[in-house]
This record gives C-alpha cells, structure tokens and sequence, in this order.
C-alpha cells in the first residue's frame, strides 16, 4: 500500500493555498506524517484535516511545499502533459509563438519549470529539486508536443543551490548551433542560448520595446544597460536617426553588434563598453543630451535584504538620466526586481524627477509581455515594471 506523506498546515494558513497562492513556508506547517524525503509528492492538509492541495516538498527549502494541483490527481506523464498544453493554448491565443516563454512556472501552475521556445529550440529550466526530479518526464513530454529542433538545459542558475541542485547546462536533445536567430516585431535578433543571460534571451520585454514606435522617430537615442540591444535595434526600425549602446559587458556588445548588422543598422549606431552610473554622471558634466533614454538595467534587489541600496541606485540612474533627456523627451525605464512593487518604483521616479528639478508626464505604465502571465494570487509573479514619460522642464 503507497504511504501517504501528508503535510497539516496551521491555523489560518489554508486560506491563501485556496486562494490560490502556491507556496507554503516552513513556519505555516503544523506538523508532517510519513517519511519525508526531498522532492517528494505530498498531500496538504488544513487543521481541520481537509486535503486542499498537492504538491512536492523540500524540507531544506524555506518554501517547504510548492502546490502543484489542487485536486487528488497524480503526478505522472499525463499530468505533466495536460499542463504543459494548456499552457501553450493560451500562448496561442495571445503572442507570436515562434519565439515565446512557453511555461512560466507557478504562473502557468508547474512551480520551478520555464520552457522558452526560440524558433525551433526550446531551452529548459528545472529550479527546484521537487520539478528536477521529474525533468526526464517533462522533457519527454515537450518533445512529443513540439517536436524541436533540438532542447537545451539552463540550469546553470545559482537559485538551484539553494535547493541543493548542482548547476549544470548543455543539450539534452540534438545536435544543434546554441546561436539561433529570431524574429521578434519584425526585426531579427540573435539568441545564445549557451552562454546568454538567463535562457539566452529577454523575452519578457518583447511588447516594451514595441512600444518604442512612435516615440524615438527621427530622435537621438541612449540606450543605457544595453545587453544585446534590442531596444537599439528597435529604435532603430522605428525610426531613431542615431543610437547609442551602452554596456559594461564586452560581450554582449558584440552580440549587439551582430543585431545591428543582421538588421542593417551599423551606420547608425555606436557602442560603448563603461559603467552606466560614471556615464550617466560624466555625460551631464559634459552637457550631452538626448530625445530618448532607455534604462533596462539587471535586478539591483536580488533580496528583500537590499532592497534599501536597490532604490537608490534606481532613484539615481533615473534622476542622471532625466537631466540629459532634452525637453519633451522620453524616459522609458524599466526594473526587473521581483522585490520592487509597481508602487514603490513609481515612487523612486518621482523622487528623482524632484531632485532633477523635472516634471514627468507619464504615457504609459507597463508590465512584463503577456507570456509571462500574473497571477494576483502569487503577487511574486510581477516582477518587471517599464514607465514611458515625458520630461519636462519648470515652465
């Protein structure tokens, strides 16, 4: 007979598990029955013994149990298969999908798993002991629904450690070049899916940097934290008469690079290789200024712990920023901080619009593309903010 490992919750905590929230910590637990092994699938309970959900658990983790279903269903090829195809239903419904995140973890209700699709190459990441031990299995199943090229593994991810995971990346299926191009808003863009940041590519900024058109035509451009420039690229088929690149990566500036010349745009582009921060500070002592700032800088509040330095460096690029935007300019920056609610950002933007002495008048508040979907139940699913303003002087 299959033992039964089940999880009590204390008062009051089942609530938000019927609410939908996915996780539970290691102090909302009342007491655990069975023997617990890492990874293993149990059954929630709430104090009044009533099953409200299954899912795995980690008895190292923080977060104890990550709620897969909230049915008594199992947890095999078919389940795996039903969740990954409603999934990619939606995607269908909603984005260009030759290029998309195909699983978003809890968001997409398969807590620790992303699945990006570049073209015909789908790159996987298995964060949590609990979704690793079913990695086999899943990309079994991804392979039987999309037939790809080839997959790629990124687990090469620091987050795994924590769940005592050994980081690791390379092909899982196929022999393949991990340098793909994509089309993305009808410009080409060209994704390491080896070496690049996370599964090779921003995704997640696809609809942002859209919304450039309009606003960079016949302008000049700073393109702050550029990585592989695909604000500049888009800026540029959007009409900007010049951009500039900026990135303290060598690296990525020369896959920018490759972007600029995959699209035609090397006449009308330069890169530089230096810290934003001195940039920015250097580029007002010297009187530079812009029609366009693009601020897409990496996640300065890793924790809740530095959350405090975070927002000052956020408050400070955009206050150096809005002191070299011409007037009537626009300010389009972004966070990537899970930590830094919409609200808080906001703030830290108008902070420093009073400390540069400029009134902003906001366009648009945007979020993160509509294949990283957000739960309101799993606020920690928000986590990429992008403001466009416009800079005005005092009149």
């Amino acid at each position: 007979m299959k033992e039964i490992k089940k999880v009590i919750l204390k008062k009051g905590v089942h609530t938000k598990i019927v609410r939908g929230n996915p996780w539970i910590y290691d102090n909302e637990i009342s007491k655990i029955l069975g023997e617990i092994n890492p990874g293993d699938i149990v059954d929630v309970y709430d104090n009044s013994n009533s099953f409200i959900g299954r899912g795995y658990i980690n008895p190292n983790s923080k977060i104890r149990v990550r709620i897969l279903t909230r049915k008594e269903e199992e947890i095999d090829k078919d389940f795996f298969r039903e969740r990954i195809i409603r999934a990619w239903e939606y995607r269908k419904k909603l984005v260009e999908t030759s290029s998309c995140r195909v699983v978003f973890a809890e968001s997409d209700f398969l807590p620790g798993l992303i699945v990006d699709k570049f073209e015909d190459i789908l790159v996987i990441q298995t964060l949590t002991l609990g979704i690793d031990k079913f990695k086999d299995l899943i990309v079994e199943v991804l392979d039987e629904i999309f037939e790809p090229r080839g997959i790629y593994e990124r687990n090469d991810v620091p987050v795994r450690e924590i769940e005592d995971l050994p980081q690791i990346k390379g092909p899982i299926k196929g022999d393949f070049e991990p340098k793909v191009i994509i089309n993305e808003n009808e410009v080409k863009i060209l994704v390491d899916v080896e070496n690049g940041q996370k599964t090779g590519y921003f995704l997640d900024q696809r609809e942002n940097r859209r919304a450039l058109k309009g606003l960079v035509d016949d302008a000049e451009v700073l393109d702050v934290f550029c990585y592989t420039g695909s604000f500049s690229i888009h800026a540029l088929k959007y009409g900007a008469k010049r951009v500039l690149a900026v990135d303290s990566s060598n690296t990525a500036l020369e896959i920018a690079k490759e972007n600029a010349k995959l699209n035609g745009f090397l006449d009308r582009i330069e890169f530089i290789e230096e810290n934003a921060f001195d940039l920015l500070k250097n580029f007002h002592k010297e009187g530079r200024s812009f029609d366009v700032v693009i601020l897409d800088p990496p996640a300065f509040a890793k924790s809740q712990r530095n959350l405090d330095n975070a927002l000052r460096g956020y408050k400070e690029i955009n206050l150096r920023a809005m002191k070299i935007i011409r007037e009537g300019g626009f300010l389009i920056t972004c966070s990537c901080s899970q930590h830094v609610s919409p609200e808080i950002f906001q703030k830290v933007i108008e902070s420093a619009s009073y400390d540069a002495n400029r009134i902003l008048r906001l366009v648009e508040f945007r979020y993160q593309a509509k294949d990283h979907p957000i739960l309101f139940s799993y606020p920690e699913s928000l986590y990429l903010k992008c403001g466009i303003y416009q800079v005005l002087k005092k009149l």
